[in-house]
């Protein structure tokens, strides 16, 4: 088996992926951190704007 058609199709299985989850994302991505913000306010923890964002960065650091 060839290693480069498996590449291809990974690489574009992600860029699919990726495509159907910005179309049908419920809410902007400012909206859901400002909900996060909100919800992590309510219990408690306030996190400044920068420090969320810096958050975000690193959980889609994770993911992909």
């Amino acid at each position: 088996m060839k290693t480069l058609p498996v590449v291809i199709t990974a690489l574009g299985g992600i860029a699919v992926g990726a495509a159907l989850g910005v179309l049908f994302a419920p809410k902007k991505g400012s909206e859901t951190r400002q909900q996060i913000a909100d919800y992590l306010a309510s219990k408690g923890i306030k996190l400044r704007k920068k420090q969320l964002d810096e958050i975000v960065e690193e959980l889609e650091e994770v993911k992909a």
